[in-house]
């Protein structure tokens, strides 16, 4: 029984560790706690793109790595590590395609042309397939219907000053849920983004261009102005004003993005 247990161990160690339990993020996490700094106690985050570049062969065979996980194996994990899986992913292919044109880029709109952005082109590979970043994001993370978790707009990152934060740790299944809320939470506290004012709750256009994925019953919220209510505190409204959104009584308008490249320079 000794020698079958042994030899059952040593078997183990022979596998990929993708095969074993879910992904390994800790050179994207690496990456990501060198390269990223952190602003005002987190609510933005500038990306060191000459650093990222410098370590480009670590985020290359992270992301080689990432393309030989079979669906097979990535179905087998719980549904915290697909998610985890799925947002390193986006964000590790979106620093990548920023390094492609870097330093001659100001922003992640600057590639590609017309019919061809940035999001989609097949720039990276997954499940055997080439894929987009609107196909991660939209296929995928959204569209699959597996998730139903709106808080992931506050967690991919789409390199640009108006989008929220890029977490300086790589998002891991055991502690989603705290990563998640946390992300939600700061971007909610930046007063350069989201606030109110003068009867009027100012916010940003992510509200509006996924308003759908804030009206599908996810804790209970059918709509943007119950999900901002829950997080009163952090936008700094009083209990009369969250009360007032709740039931559609406060008017909202969307902010202007800021579509310049979130880089340290």
């Amino acid at each position: 029984m000794h020698h079958l247990l042994k030899t059952f161990a040593c078997l183990l160690l022979l596998l990929p560790v993708h095969v074993l339990a879910d992904f390994d993020h800790g050179e994207w996490d690496r990456l990501l706690r060198e390269h990223v700094r952190v602003q005002g106690g987190g609510i933005a985050t500038q990306v060191d793109y000459s650093g990222m570049a410098a370590d480009r062969a670590v985020l290359k065979a992270y992301l080689a790595e990432v393309a030989m996980v079979p669906r097979s194996t990535f179905d087998s994990w719980s549904t915290s590590a697909q998610l985890a899986f799925l947002i390193n992913v986006y964000n590790a292919c979106t620093v990548d395609v920023i390094l492609e044109e870097y330093p001659d880029i100001d922003s992640i709109r600057d590639i590609g042309f017309l019919f061809s952005s940035a999001w989609n082109q097949k720039f990276a590979s997954l499940f055997g397939e080439p894929v987009t970043l609107d196909e991660i994001e939209h296929d995928m993370i959204r569209g699959w219907g597996r998730y139903q978790e709106p808080r992931i707009h506050f967690a991919v990152n789409c390199a640009a000053i108006g989008c929220p934060a890029l977490r300086a740790e790589a998002y891991v299944s055991d502690r989603l849920e705290m990563q998640l809320e946390d992300s939600t939470k700061l971007f909610l506290s930046d007063r350069s983004r989201n606030y109110y004012d003068n009867g009027r709750m100012y916010i940003s256009s992510i509200f509006d261009w996924y308003e759908e994925d804030f009206e599908q019953s996810w804790g209970g919220i059918d709509s943007v102005a119950e999900f901002l209510a829950r997080y009163a505190a952090e936008l700094e409204v009083d209990v009369g004003t969250a009360k007032q959104l709740r039931t559609g009584d406060i008017r909202i308008r969307h902010l202007r993005y800021d579509w310049s490249l979130n880089d340290t320079r």
